[in-house]
């Protein structure tokens, strides 16, 4: 598959290496030469140096020849995206994507407009990332969760706590206490993250301390799960969210349309505070500090909230801020994490969710790349798998026996399955019919040979 990336940033080089990993053949354009250079120390693709809006330098590209364009520079204005995006298409590319910075653009009727112009698909890393935060919010016992058929069936994710009831059981033994404790607690534990390892579990695998337990259940069921683990949901009445950039501002204005008791938003340039006062409701309140000096957090009442959220430019002190709001009690803390070899660093520390823009955009992203039997994927912190949806096809290679017998790939899963308005957990003896909906987790190298098994 050829693959155009117009933009060496953070998510453009993020999704380079994601799919030269995958065996495509990726060429990625940017006007700076420092940001290639870049690049191909770290993942093999061809780079084109030059205006990403140049017709010349794009039929230099190869965009006659692309199965997938995507434009995704954060260095220029989104009309830069879209220009190119749209030129891309005109020249033969296949499928064009577009990264914009205008939530209006998101509209449905804006959305269709695009559509009929060309573009395939339009998306907003910082909206993305800011909805997460939100939903993050609403699930507060879990580090992390999805939903598949909204909500018919969920995925959530608990971190293993050292006084956790569970530690030392056996897979198969937590299964059966579910299963036994309620007929709504059907489960299936589909991987668990330990010390950078993503394990796809056997009956007999025992849980450790600080695993994170990747578990498919039906919506009705989760309640019992989180009880018998001991983990209870927060509810957030008060939010402090450290860093007032985009995804800072969208959530501080999305938490006040909840009508919180209180939503505090701490920034350290002046500037930027005064125009985060005139942009957002008047219930906000726009505080100007370093978040990195605790005394300050202090005096700006950190121990009356209830969740803390840390979306600044600074990984580390994102990380750090955290580590310091749990210590003054505060329940729920989230921090924005970019650089992937500090996720599992976070959530060792004690960060109870983190939230990675380059990685939810690359999910939405990557479904692009496969074939059109997947309705979404993600990829979820804490672990490099992947988490996919499909609709089985008619006569697809996973509906011709039982899921024990048809030989799929041992580094994936099925988890659950949606069959009209039933939701049920998959087992061995389970058999897909055409148009199920499946919930599937897979590691990376596994991704294209389970997406043969559903054409």
């Amino acid at each position: 598959m050829k693959i155009i990336i117009e933009g060496a940033g953070q998510v453009g080089s993020h999704l380079a290496k994601m799919l030269s990993h995958e065996g495509g053949d990726i060429t990625v354009i940017d006007d700076n030469e420092g940001r290639l250079q870049k690049l191909n120390s770290t993942a093999d693709v061809v780079t084109v140096v030059g205006d990403p809006s140049s017709v010349t330098v794009l039929r230099d590209a190869g965009c006659a020849r692309a199965d997938l364009f995507i434009a995704v520079n954060p260095f220029t204005t989104q009309t830069v995206n879209i220009v190119s995006a749209l030129l891309a298409k005109r020249l033969g590319s296949k499928r064009v994507i577009a990264r914009i910075e205008d939530e209006a653009y998101l509209l449905p009727e804006n959305k269709l407009m695009f559509k009929d112009m060309g573009i395939d698909m339009l998306f907003y890393p910082e909206k993305i990332a800011s909805d997460e935060i939100i939903d993050m919010l609403k699930h507060t016992a879990s580090t992390d969760s999805m939903d598949f058929a909204r909500g018919k069936l969920q995925l959530v994710v608990f971190r293993l706590d050292d006084d956790s009831p569970i530690l030392d059981m056996k897979v198969a033994e937590f299964t059966a206490a579910m299963e036994a404790a309620s007929a709504q607690a059907q489960l299936r534990i589909i991987a668990i993250a330990r010390k950078g390892e993503t394990i796809i579990p056997k009956f007999d695998t025992k849980f450790n301390y600080n695993d994170h337990l990747y578990i498919i259940a039906k919506r009705e069921g989760v309640p019992t799960i989180m009880k018998f683990l001991g983990k209870d949901n927060i509810e957030v009445n008060k939010a402090m969210i450290l860093g007032g950039s985009e995804i800072g501002e969208m959530v501080a204005a999305q938490l006040s349309s909840q009508q919180l008791e209180a939503v505090k938003l701490i920034e350290i340039d002046k500037d930027r505070c005064r125009e985060l006062s005139e942009k957002l409701p008047s219930d906000v309140i726009v505080a100007n500090g370093d978040c990195r000096n605790s005394d300050f957090l202090v005096e700006e009442g950190i121990r009356e909230y209830d969740a803390l959220v840390a979306v600044t430019g600074n990984d580390e002190a994102n990380i750090l801020a955290c580590v310091v709001a749990k210590k003054f009690g505060v329940a729920r803390t989230i921090a924005q994490v970019e650089n992937l070899e500090y996720v599992r660093l976070a959530e060792d520390m004690g960060v109870d969710a983190v939230i990675n823009k380059k990685l939810i955009t690359a999910g939405r992203i990557f479904k692009f790349t496969l074939s059109d039997k997947v309705r979404f994927v993600r990829y979820m912190s804490g672990t490099d798998a992947e988490v996919l949806e499909y609709t089985a096809a008619p006569n697809s290679k996973v509906t011709k026996g039982a899921l024990k017998d048809i030989g799929f790939p041992r580094n994936a899963i099925i988890g659950g399955i949606i069959r009209g308005s039933e939701s049920f957990i998959a087992v061995g003896d389970t058999r897909i019919e055409p148009y199920d909906r499946v919930a599937v987790f897979a590691l990376p190298e596994t991704v294209k040979e389970v997406d043969r098994f559903f054409k």
